[in-house]
């Protein structure tokens, strides 16, 4: 049976632990590393809550990286909605089912899954604050064994995301409607230290915001009302904000850091950088 009221953007460990065997809930592990992809399934192997699920990022949270005219789509596109369906009911997600999702990295990667839900529909999903760490520090022990689930019966329903893509961004640089949002840490937004992607810089006219500055010291989200007032003074109007990052993914943290802090309606752009900056006809910026 349904809890009468699902967790929708964040779930305590404290909360977790009394429905983490609970056969309506699927607990999802996110773990991920950009720079060795297999580190995320090796830490799964090593030891993970029981009874989660391994989301792979490159396989499971993302599709194709070449669009059908050969162009490319960023490093990590949104998946189809077929094939997300498809892997969602391989965990055993059905349209009822509460969906935690987990990581070892502030959410970076967990919020991902978040977005992707809510972006098919389901609001029966929440990300673990303070992620494996939390889990751990109440006590919790991790399994090496690894669920058979029974498939579930998920549907795709109306979105309960936006989304935009690079003619968008590129037509709102000439007729400025959106506040564009970048995710990533302001040495990268900067153009400085660039180690993921071939060109270093950001969108013009994009705001900076890093994504770790959604958390507390101790890796936990702050408040809604501190987020709220921290991103209030970067955008007016969360309906005409888009959030991006490098390849669309620490840009999911940022869009739920707004949900969290009651600022709805923000869209995101899965290229992000990555796309962008791979075809030199589009603007490029650099510096603060």
């Amino acid at each position: 049976m349904t809890q009468a009221h699902p967790y929708k953007t964040l779930i305590s460990a404290a909360n977790l632990l009394p429905n983490a065997h609970n056969p309506n809930w699927v607990i999802v592990d996110c773990r991920h590393d950009l720079m060795d992809p297999g580190a995320g399934q090796a830490a799964y192997a090593a030891g993970h809550i029981a009874g989660a699920r391994f989301a792979n990022l490159d396989r499971d949270l993302s599709g194709a990286k070449q669009a059908a005219d050969g162009s490319f789509k960023g490093r990590h596109p949104l998946p189809e909605k077929d094939a997300l369906i498809a892997t969602l009911r391989g965990w055993g997600i059905s349209d009822d089912t509460q969906v935690v999702a987990y990581d070892a990295q502030g959410g970076m990667y967990a919020a991902r899954l978040w977005w992707l839900l809510r972006w098919i529909g389901h609001d029966s999903v929440a990300v673990l604050d303070g992620g494996l760490a939390a889990w751990q520090a109440e006590g919790q022990t991790l399994t090496t064994a690894e669920p058979t689930p029974t498939p579930g019966n998920i549907s795709a329903k109306a979105p309960l995301t936006s989304s935009v893509d690079a003619h968008d961004v590129l037509v709102n640089l000439t007729s400025p409607r959106r506040t564009v949002i970048d995710a990533r840490a302001p040495d990268r937004f900067r153009g400085e230290n660039e180690t993921i992607d071939p060109v270093g810089g950001h969108i013009p006219g994009a705001k900076n915001r890093f994504f770790k500055d959604n958390l507390q010291a101790d890796g936990r989200f702050k408040s809604g009302h501190q987020l709220h007032e921290e991103f209030g003074a970067l955008i007016s109007e969360p309906q005409a904000a888009v959030m991006q990052c490098g390849s669309g993914v620490t840009a999911c943290h940022n869009l739920l850091a707004l949900e969290i802090a009651g600022l709805h309606g923000a869209a995101l752009y899965p290229g992000s950088w990555s796309e962008w900056c791979s075809d030199a006809t589009r603007p490029m910026a650099r510096g603060a």
